[in-house]
């Protein structure tokens, strides 16, 4: 560590600083993350003499930090927390300064002129400021990057339309991100092919990876909610790809967002928005023949206030913000071709329209300490306390079949960046606790209703009535020590490094069914003369019991997680730089690698004979408990480069290669332990529609005990296994990744008399490893089809279980995609100075993969093949070919005016084609037979009223779908029938035409 002869330090803190920084560039310390949100600056200084130094100064917090000028006059400044600036650069007793704002995570460049311009005294904070001439051209954007990236500002959030308060809303203004709002108002953010899972989402430098459930950021499977306080971020940036080699747990894209501080100056802000069913346009369902108009309901309100408590030193801010929502839904028959007038009175009250309710209240604080010109410390936390009511309405499910959902988030981070002139460390404690748990609204027995007349085995459903299903806990809690470390003393290079170690444990408990599930032929019952709920008699009955031995509890794991890496950012010259990484990541996942398969259950899986010859080995899912180990070859290298052609960061070509390691998420690895210890079960009882031998396994004779769940334990204590479906992992689990390669150019233009940003890049990302499930079973000559009619779809051999089980589910790495996609964007920033500003996102898609799923619903389940060897790519479904995203805001006459325009092209559908008539049929993709698949504008209008106070008023109104635009998401997609391409039901994307009323107060 030569370079530790330029550090200036005292003695004792020297000695302090080398070696902790030793022992961290050699990898020794068990600590540590990556990602950091600090900005740097960095130039070049002409004419400067030897001594010369460039002071960058935060003029709302006072922060203040100095390096040297080299003897080539190049200078770097790190570790600037984002915000606003004073550049000063004194050279030769003279001294000039550029204000300027640096972005999170930004490096940008600012080259110098240091021609005499101003005397300064020896203090030079005492320098007349006022009298200093500005040499330096302003800060332009960041230009000079091998990541395909955008940034979205605090003007884009405080003023652009939005109804949802969720950050990421914004992120769909960059190309090649979706941001999905369902019909049920949940939200999720994808990127390219690949669904949310792949995404990950970096506040304050620390990722918020949901490592049990999907939707990539922790809290936000199936939610309606926020994953973090509006009024907490500070601004963000997205990178879709190539992103260097600090980010980790990510195959898609990743976002690293700033949460706001305290400053020298106490702020405020209250908000208030609400609107009604009586603000906005009837749904589409609300519309069909019969419906109504629910009431409904959405209000947000909350408050932040941050400030000094020692100027200049000490700070704090604070915000809580709370969402309160009652939306329509409408219970209607599953069934389409069911009609409703058939109904018995009792069964029709069940209809209509429901209102269902949604909870959040969200908080944060963070203290800041900056001690000195070196240390830096913050102290911050978030909680978030969720309820939500949901599986009710919009489909079968009356309101006492739904689930009571919480989801609970605390995040802790104690922040300490102690820097030099030659570099910066920044070390994180973290910790975490995050639980989602849906319940049934009610227990007792549940009845999924049949429509037989479509169906004669299992009926189509017509509503789902009683006792819920629905019971789970899925939670993630630990610790984390992360830590980067970033080296400037070497000239020409930026270098980084870190490690990570992270102590997690995380848990599912799964019960689904909660309570008996019994089905029920409705037309075999009237015809017997039943036509009420309670003397209905059921032909099947699901239900979950507890295996002998077993524990009733959750499956847990305490699982470990290191990573390590080296990030090289090579200024080659005053036009070229390389990017140059590789990270390596590894967890230990014990649930997984000490399982232990029941000795029962590999005695019969070796000794059946169905699977002795067949396409897979049994052996490679049987576990021994020392066979298995965390998958340790995830070397991850990351190129990139960006060469500016003039030199004056006005056209710059950019690209890179690289590859990213995500992870399995434990709910799925978690199904293997819970299908060997609480098992579902399936018992026939005998009726003239559904006939079957009464004192066989599965048959019984229908009697009313068995409404009775003690009776139908004591029938699975009785035979603990048949039944019982049994899932296995590979023994050979891979880390689902993703390889990345994008080439493109950004400029920087002039037009109208204004400033603006293009880019234009073409990606190429390909993913693997995506887990899938498919099924074990086979007939007693080893094949997998295997029909009367010779018929090969929808033929699985479900009728041969494992002897004396049930089903096999055998779990593998498998789903794979592939993007190539054309992304251009250009914008015009909104200034004080330029009070208008515009954004436009075009991204062109050719999205493929091999197993199709929807984001919503990220199936991973085949059922209808032995598996995808040999399977074609096809369009991957929710991922339009052509997607515009625009926005516009402009100060008009003391208001603000801000609207969003998206246009999309057809989402495709996953779909099956039969039309050869052989029952030979095959995956497919439709996609829908319209110009324009989706298509939403929204627009806002806020005026600011001056009180004569320090206090400012803001009244705003937002529409949203102005033109009242229906977004349908359901068509028949069945290739063989005449009805293909028409809508198969009501359901339209949220929200139809609504109006928005805010009201808030700064200070």
């Amino acid at each position: 560590m030569k370079h530790c002869t330029h550090i200036s330090a005292r003695p004792a803190r020297r000695l302090l600083s080398c070696a902790l920084a030793s022992w961290l560039l050699i990898g020794a310390a068990p600590l540590a993350h990556a990602q950091s949100t600090s900005a740097t600056l960095r130039g070049q200084v002409s004419g400067a003499g030897q001594g010369a130094t460039v002071t960058a100064t935060n003029t709302a917090t006072g922060l203040s930090r100095t390096a040297r000028v080299g003897a080539d006059g190049s200078y770097i400044v790190g570790g600037l927390p984002p915000g606003p600036y004073r550049v000063e650069v004194v050279a030769d007793g003279q001294a000039s300064s550029q204000a300027l704002t640096l972005q999170v995570g930004q490096t940008a460049t600012l080259n110098v002129d240091a021609a005499p311009s101003a005397a300064v005294t020896p203090d030079r904070g005492a320098t007349d400021l006022s009298t200093v001439k500005v040499t330096a051209p302003p800060v332009i954007a960041e230009t000079r990057t091998s990541e395909v990236a955008s940034y979205v500002s605090q003007q884009q959030i405080q003023s652009l339309p939005q109804s949802s308060r969720n950050f990421l809303a914004f992120a769909d203004i960059v190309p090649g991100m979706i941001f999905e709002q369902s019909a049920d108002g949940s939200a999720r953010l994808r990127s390219g092919a690949q669904n949310g899972n792949g995404i990950n989402v970096f506040i304050d430098g620390v990722g918020q990876k949901n490592y049990v459930l999907q939707g990539g950021v922790s809290g936000q499977d199936s939610s309606s909610g926020n994953p973090f306080p509006q009024l907490a971020i500070g601004e963000y940036k997205v990178i879709t790809s190539n992103y260097k080699a600090e980010y980790d747990q990510i195959s898609g894209a990743a976002v690293t967002a700033l949460t706001k501080s305290g400053t020298n100056a106490f702020k405020g802000q209250f908000f208030w928005d609400y609107t009604t069913e009586k603000w906005r346009d009837r749904t589409y369902a609300e519309e069909q023949p019969g419906g109504v108009k629910v009431p409904s309901s959405e209000e947000q309100f909350g408050a932040s206030f941050g400030g000094p408590i020692i100027q200049d030193r000490l700070f704090f801010f604070a915000t809580y913000e709370a969402k309160r929502i009652d939306r329509p839904r409408t219970v209607r028959v599953g069934d389409t071709a069911f009609d409703p007038a058939d109904l018995t009175p009792e069964l029709a009250n069940y209809l209509g329209p429901v209102t269902v309710p949604f909870e959040q209240d969200s908080y944060f604080g963070k203290l800041t300490l900056q001690a000195n010109e070196n240390n830096l410390i913050e102290l911050s936390a978030k909680i978030r306390d969720e309820t939500e009511l949901t599986n009710v309405g919009d489909g079968p499910n009356v309101p006492s079949y739904g689930s009571d959902k919480s989801n609970d988030s605390q995040r802790f981070d104690l922040r300490w960046q102690f820097s030099n002139e030659n570099w910066l460390n920044d070390l994180h404690l973290t910790h975490e606790d995050d639980a989602w748990s849906p319940r049934p609204i009610s227990f007792g027995p549940g009845y999924q209703i049949r429509n037989n007349l479509v169906n004669t085995e299992d009926g189509n459903a017509i509503l789902n009535v009683g006792g819920g299903a629905d019971y789970q806990d899925k939670a993630q809690k630990g610790d984390g020590l992360q830590n980067d470390l970033t080296f400037y003393g070497l000239q020409g290079h930026t270098i980084k490094v870190g490690v990570k170690y992270k102590d997690v444990e995380v848990s599912s408990l799964q019960r689904n069914p909660a309570s008996p599930q019994y089905s029920v032929d409705y037309y075999e019952n009237l015809d017997a003369g039943n036509t009420t709920l309670d003397s209905f008699i059921p032909y099947r009955v699901r239900f979950q019991s507890v295996l002998p031995g077993a524990e009733e509890g959750a499956v847990k794991s305490k699982n470990k997680q290191f990573g390590l890496y080296v990030q090289d950012d090579w200024q080659v010259n005053d036009r070229l730089e390389l990017n140059l990484g590789v990270r390596y990541d590894y967890e230990k996942t014990p649930a997984y690698e000490d399982f232990v398969t029941p000795q029962g259950l590999v005695t019969a899986l070796q000794g059946w004979s169905n699977i002795q010859n067949t396409d897979y080995n049994i052996n490679d899912y049987i576990s021994t408990g020392s066979n298995r180990e965390a998958d340790k070859d995830n070397w991850a290298p990351r190129l990139g480069f960006s060469y500016d052609l003039a030199g004056d960061q006005r056209h710059v070509i950019f690209g890179g290669a690289g590859r990213s390691y995500d992870r399995n998420l434990f709910d799925y690895l978690a199904l293997e332990q819970i299908s060997t210890s609480f098992a579902p079960y399936t018992y026939n009882f005998d009726s003239a529609n559904h006939p079957c031998d009464v004192g066989t396994t599965t048959c019984l004779a229908w009697d009313t005990s068995y409404f009775d769940p003690a009776n139908l334990d004591a029938l699975a204590a009785a035979n603990p296994n048949l039944g019982s479906e049994v899932q296995l992992l590979n023994n050979d689990l891979k880390t689902p990744y993703s390889d990345q390669f994008s080439v493109g150019m950004r400029n920087i233009v002039e037009l109208a008399g204004a400033q603006w940003n293009t880019s234009a890049a073409i990606a190429h990302v390909r993913s693997y490893d995506g887990l899938l499930f498919t099924l074990g079973n086979r007939n007693p000559d080893g094949s997998f089809h295997g029909c009367d009619n010779g018929a090969q779809w929808s033929c699985a051999p479900f009728d041969q279980p494992i002897p004396g089980y049930g089903n096999l589910l055998l779990v593998d790495n498998a789903i794979d995609t592939k993007l190539n996609q054309l992304l251009l964007s250009a914008d015009k920033a909104y200034t004080e100075q330029s009070p208008w500003g515009v954004t436009i996102a075009y991204t062109f898609s050719d999205a493929k993969e091999n197993r199709l799923s929807t984001a919503a619903t990220n199936e991973h389940y085949l059922f209808d093949l032995p598996s995808l060897d040999g399977q074609s790519f096809l369009r991957s479904a929710g991922v339009p070919r052509q997607r515009l995203v625009m926005t516009a805001m402009a100060g008009v006459w003391g208001f603000t005016l801000s609207s969003k325009l998206t246009l999309a092209t057809p989402e495709p559908i996953a779909a099956v084609d039969c039309r050869a008539g052989d029952g030979n049929c095959k995956f497919a993709s439709y996609t829908p037979d319209h110009t324009i698949g989706y298509k939403q504008l929204d627009m806002a209008l806020e005026k600011v009223f001056d009180t004569g106070t320090s206090v400012k008023m803001r009244v705003r109104g937002d529409v949203f779908n102005v033109f009242n635009w229906n977004n349908f998401t359901q068509y028949n997609t069945d290739y063989a029938s005449a009805l293909l391409g028409t809508r198969s039901g009501p359901d339209t994307r949220w929200p139809p035409r609504m109006f928005k009323l805010s009201f808030g107060l700064d200070w």
